[in-house]
């Protein structure tokens, strides 16, 4: 167990393609509400990893729901899922355009839960990569020292240890609200202007900054 921050962060990387139609729809929907409602996006994930967060891995917290019917963040920018996209030679990702198009969404975890429980929307985020069937999960702020905020916060995952805790999760059931998103970081001033020109049409307009440490 690991000093909780004061103040965490939540990160959900998506291409920027993808960002008028969250802005728009008012939402980063789950992958599960993505495919009943048959809508496209441009995916940047592992299409096995995908699946078996669909129709394997289930959240004990909260019976009869699977991973795949959750909005995934991280705790933290720079994650080892953007250094796959960076890389782009990964088997299992079809994507091969690099992180310059990805953005990352940023909220405030407490004001999100805040918001989850005001509203009985479902919940929980893991110690691990959500997708692995050894992970814990979890549905009470009160149990945020099992994360490793060590793991989460480091800049080197080499170690096997440290490359799961890093890739811990917080999990909202179906829909994440755009209006609780509060940052947009970019990896440089031209995409921040491309989504600058995008969320300007939308009543929530969160703060847009370029963020080159939040990238590889």
């Amino acid at each position: 167990m690991t000093v909780v921050p004061a103040h965490p962060k939540i990160y959900h990387i998506t291409h920027i393609e993808n960002l008028s139609s969250i802005a728009t729809d008012m939402g980063l929907i789950s992958d599960a509400n993505r495919i009943a409602r048959r809508l496209f996006c441009f995916t940047v994930g592992m299409s096995m990893i995908k699946q078996r967060r669909l129709n394997q891995i289930e959240v004990p917290c909260h019976a009869g729901t699977t991973v795949g019917q959750y909005v995934p963040f991280y705790f933290c920018p720079r994650s080892i899922m953007l250094y796959i996209l960076h890389v782009g030679n990964h088997p299992e990702v079809s994507y091969r355009g690099g992180q310059q198009p990805i953005v990352h969404l940023q909220a405030d975890l407490y004001t999100v839960v805040e918001w989850a429980i005001a509203n009985q929307v479902p919940w929980a985020f893991s110690d691990g990569n959500a997708g692995a069937r050894l992970t814990t999960f979890y549905d009470h702020l009160s149990q945020l020292n099992q994360i490793d905020w060590n793991a989460v916060m480091s800049t080197n995952f080499r170690d096997a240890k440290i490359k799961e805790g890093k890739q811990a999760e917080f999990l909202m059931f179906d829909v994440f609200p755009w209006t609780l998103i509060e940052k947009v970081g970019t990896i440089n001033r031209t995409i921040a202007e491309q989504v600058q020109s995008i969320v300007k049409r939308t009543d929530h307009q969160p703060v847009i900054t370029v963020e080159p440490s939040w990238y590889f």
